[in-house]
């Protein structure tokens, strides 16, 4: 029985591996496609396929096996848990704890606009060639029909709420949106509704007025542009991996086989910030999203790779206005004082 059990295991190892091999094919593929603009429409089909894939395959990972033969439970993706576009309800939610899924949630698209909203920890998405950090009290907004991914910390709790297009006046882009408290506890309540609520009763007057309340919602900026241009997404995708990184532009634009001067006017033409201002913008997307989950100043100041923790405080003040420590104080401020 236990030769058995692990011989399954082996086998839907094995066969999930080759699907996942075969989804970073097609997904590679995709984005080529999508980095030449060709095709635009059938590239977005292309990526709803993807997903839908990515779904079959993390299936596969929640089949329960174990080495006594007894059934066990592996984490699953988010997208296959909820379809919203089988509702046309003008908003519903949901909320999410990642304790019980994965923490990649691969490209995908639907038709519903998408609110995503961090109650614990932080989740960072990639859409419309920027990465978005959703950090306390903030949400970030894209609008339905645009490909996206997201990336969630281990402790990250979030709400979902899915906007059927044209019911309400929300950004045509993608962004960051301040939130309140009431709506923040708004999509809270309408996160216990089923997804076929009534049209007319108290979910269906919740929901439009958490989205009249939603349009009225300022923009925030934690964002970070990271381009088309293969060169300048070398270099986003090498500092994500490695934020700690403290290569001049100078040493990034031999990398890229470019002159210094060439790379620091096509970073501006590409992402509107200078080399310098687009780090440090990277640099402050990491950090709301390490220090929401949970880690120390220090660690995320080494992670950057700062010489000390002042320089770190220093640089987050700036862009922020407050220290790490009153920043997050604030947040949590603002949130226990809500009616």
């Amino acid at each position: 029985m236990k030769l058995l059990a692990e011989n399954n295991i082996a086998s839907a190892s094995a066969f999930t591996v080759g699907l996942r091999k075969t989804w970073e094919i097609i997904s590679a593929i995709a984005d080529r496609a999508f980095s030449i603009d060709l095709f635009a429409d059938d590239t977005m089909l292309m990526r709803a396929s993807i997903a839908a894939l990515q779904g079959q395959v993390n299936s596969v990972f929640c089949q329960k096996i174990s080495k006594s033969g007894q059934s066990m439970r592996l984490s699953r993706s988010a997208v296959s848990v909820f379809d919203p576009d089988l509702t046309d309800r003008p908003a519903i939610a949901r909320q999410l704890d990642f304790a019980d899924h994965e923490a990649e949630v691969p490209m995908h698209v639907h038709r519903k606009g998408q609110l995503i909203l961090a109650l614990h920890g932080a989740v960072t998405c990639t859409a419309d060639n920027e990465i978005w950090i959703v950090p306390p009290n903030c949400g970030v907004w894209i609008p339905g029909g645009v490909p996206h991914s997201a990336r969630a910390t281990a402790n990250a709790r979030l709400n979902y709420l899915f906007v059927e297009p044209g019911v309400a006046t929300l950004p045509e882009d993608c962004c960051t949106l301040s939130i309140s408290p009431m709506i923040g506890e708004m999509v809270e309540r309408l996160a216990q509704e089923p997804a076929d609520y009534p049209l007319e009763g108290h979910a269906s007057r919740l929901a439009r007025v958490a989205l009249d309340e939603l349009a009225e919602m300022p923009r925030e900026r934690f964002n970070l542009p990271i381009s088309r241009h293969p060169k300048i997404r070398a270099i986003a995708d090498a500092l994500t991996v490695e934020p700690s990184d403290r290569s001049t532009s100078a040493e990034w634009a031999k990398r890229v086989a470019m002159s210094e001067r060439s790379l620091a006017r096509l970073m501006v033409r590409e992402t509107g910030l200078t080399f310098g201002r687009w780090r440090q913008q990277l640099h402050l997307v990491v950090a709301l999203r390490e220090l929401a989950s949970g880690a120390t100043v220090q660690n995320v100041a080494a992670e950057l790779g700062y010489d000390s923790v002042n320089a770190f405080i220093t640089m987050f003040k700036k862009a922020l206005g407050s220290t790490p420590a009153q920043y997050f104080a604030q947040r949590r401020a603002t949130r226990l004082t809500a009616p």
